[in-house]
């Protein structure tokens, strides 16, 4: 998963979601499998380390689910496809869900993949490394030109006692390591330190790396899985199963990461094996809440306030965010 969500045309959503065509219910020729299309928020990548183990290792069928993985035509489609019914479950950040609650979807997140967040300020090293954010005064950031980034970058200015108008923002898209290798900017606001932080180590570029939740801004989950309120209901005990076979699957990869790495390369045949292995070993505390009371997938309801509070004070958000937007019923061990 790269960890940037552009703003595509309208007319690319509307050929992808024709394309998909209306979500119906079935189950595997063997019968008795509930079906479950899974949107995922990129590619395969060290995010899904646990969910391609779960396939692999036969965790969701054995939990009496058949999990078809769904890799997005775009990055904006995920929760569009779920919304309108083409799909299941969809992976997306919780700032994605609170922007779209607020736009009148009725989604609701049922689970966090990714516990914290992977959103840093990185620079690629050189002569003049940024190692702090006060650095940045006067400086070029490189963005995906993503509204809430340009928030991030106010709010750690700010906190760092710097004036955010003295910053150049430049929109890089997706070429971030580019970006920063090139001097093109001085730094970069939205790259993973899982990902491309670990791609500069690993080259040798000495990155500086500070995630955005040390620097101001009120941590958050960077991965949910979100489904429909109406299916909550109705469809309780496949999110109950689907959440359970995914702690499993999330415990063997903690126990033996190889177990994540093999499945990821066998999805995915470009790949590489020593930048895989490096980034699921990075990515695995943060698959796991801090509080080792909490379930897999546990989400924070007070740390959720938090954050919509700020996206609300940063008008991101045209009114305050409700509880309902995330549930922890249907984990292991809750709801019962």
């Amino acid at each position: 998963m790269k960890p940037l969500i552009a703003a595509l045309t309208t007319l690319v959503l509307a050929v992808a979601l024709a394309a998909c065509g209306e979500k119906k219910e079935q189950t595997t020729p063997s019968g008795g499998l509930a079906h479950v299309d899974l949107v995922l928020d990129y590619v395969p990548n060290p995010d899904h380390a646990g969910i391609y183990a779960a396939l692999r290792d036969g965790d969701f069928r054995e939990a009496g689910l058949d999990v078809k993985p769904v890799i997005p035509s775009d990055p904006a489609a995920p929760l569009k496809l779920l919304a309108s019914g083409r799909a299941d479950i969809a992976i997306s950040y919780e700032p994605e869900l609170l922007l779209a609650r607020d736009r009148g979807l009725d989604l609701v997140a049922i689970g966090a993949l990714v516990q914290r967040p992977l959103t840093s300020i990185m620079s690629a090293g050189g002569e003049k490394p940024v190692r702090s954010v006060a650095q940045l005064a006067h400086g070029k950031v490189g963005t995906a030109g993503i509204p809430y980034q340009d928030a991030y970058l106010k709010t750690v200015m700010q906190h760092a006692g710097a004036d955010p108008s003295s910053v150049t923002r430049v929109n890089v898209g997706f070429d971030l390591i580019p970006a920063m290798l090139s001097k093109r900017v001085d730094a970069t606001l939205g790259a993973f330190w899982n990902v491309e932080g670990v791609q500069l180590r690993r080259a040798h570029k000495h990155p500086s790396i500070i995630p955005i939740d040390k620097a101001g801004v009120p941590s958050y989950d960077e991965l949910v899985f979100v489904a429909r309120a109406q299916d909550l209901r109705s469809r309780g005990e496949v999110f109950r199963s689907f959440m359970q076979a995914l702690a499993n699957a999330h415990r063997a990869v903690r126990k033996d990461p190889a177990k994540g790495v093999d499945a990821l390369l066998a999805a995915d045949k470009n790949l590489k094996r020593g930048d895989t292995q490096a980034s699921v070993t990075a990515t695995l505390p943060a698959f796991f809440p801090t509080d080792s009371s909490k379930p897999f997938g546990y989400m924070n309801p007070r740390q959720w306030s938090a954050y919509s509070a700020w996206m609300l004070r940063n008008r991101l958000l045209k009114q305050p965010a409700s509880p309902r937007a995330l549930t922890n019923e249907f984990l292991p061990g809750e709801g019962l």
